[in-house]
């Protein structure tokens, strides 16, 4: 007589977080993290996978040349950065290698939280692909602010004001970000606005759900709430991929 299956743990629900440069995506994954949500970051493995030992370090030289390669053996991003913003080919094949390894990075975090029975993870993502994010996502969150208020941001990043209009301009309309939304959180205001929203989905979409979570003590108060991505994040490619 055979063995019965072992039962599987359902799927959690899963909410991704995207927008453009920034809007301030990374403060809501913050603040989905203040209610104990692990939240998968896009940026971040995109930042590994180029590091010294990375798995796309190799991919990148084989691309772009192994001068591009740093004295720790990762990427440099800045000298990778100045070639690929002047070439829109070459943004192209670099999101190619760099958006490949992402997206089977966030397919397996969401695989491992089914499997430690998470009942809600976020997903933390720049571009809204469709096969590893959409297709994972069960409630989109677009992020978006004012045009002035992101190019104030970035240049207290100590972005030049032409370069991030051009980094805006490369990327998705706001229109075709809302297209894809469940919501969509303004974010022009200041932290506590912001997680009051954040607040209202966490009531809404999960506690609603029997997803039940402690928020932990907010921690600061009104802070940059823009986005610190660079070449491997916010800026990789400019279009939904399908």
């Amino acid at each position: 007589m055979s063995s019965p299956a072992p039962l599987r743990k359902p799927k959690p629900f899963v909410i991704g977080i995207t927008g453009g440069i920034g809007c301030g995506k990374s403060t809501v994954a913050a603040l989905f993290r203040e209610w104990g949500l692990e939240v998968l970051d896009a940026d971040a493995m995109s930042h590994a996978l180029t590091a010294a030992g990375g798995a796309a370090v190799d991919e990148v030289a084989l691309a772009f040349g192994e001068d591009m390669r740093a004295s720790d053996g990762g990427i440099d991003r800045r000298k990778l950065a100045a070639l690929v913003f002047r070439d829109k080919n070459a943004i192209d094949r670099l999101s190619s290698i760099i958006h490949r390894h992402v997206i089977a990075g966030l397919i397996n975090g969401v695989a491992d939280a089914g499997r430690r029975g998470l009942g809600a993870i976020c997903l933390d993502v720049p571009i809204p692909v469709r096969e590893g994010f959409l297709d994972l996502t069960d409630y989109v969150v677009v992020v978006w602010a004012s045009e002035d208020v992101r190019l104030e941001r970035l240049a207290a990043r100590g972005m030049e004001p032409a370069e991030a209009r051009r980094r805006i301009r490369m990327q998705m309309t706001e229109e075709e970000y809302s297209s894809l939304a469940s919501t969509v959180l303004r974010n022009d205001g200041d932290k506590d606005e912001l997680r009051e929203l954040v607040d209202g989905i966490v009531r809404d979409q999960l506690h609603a759900r029997g997803i039940r979570l402690l928020r932990a003590e907010p921690v600061g108060g009104a802070a940059d709430l823009g986005d610190q991505g660079d070449i491997q994040g916010d800026d990789v490619d400019h279009r939904p991929l399908k």
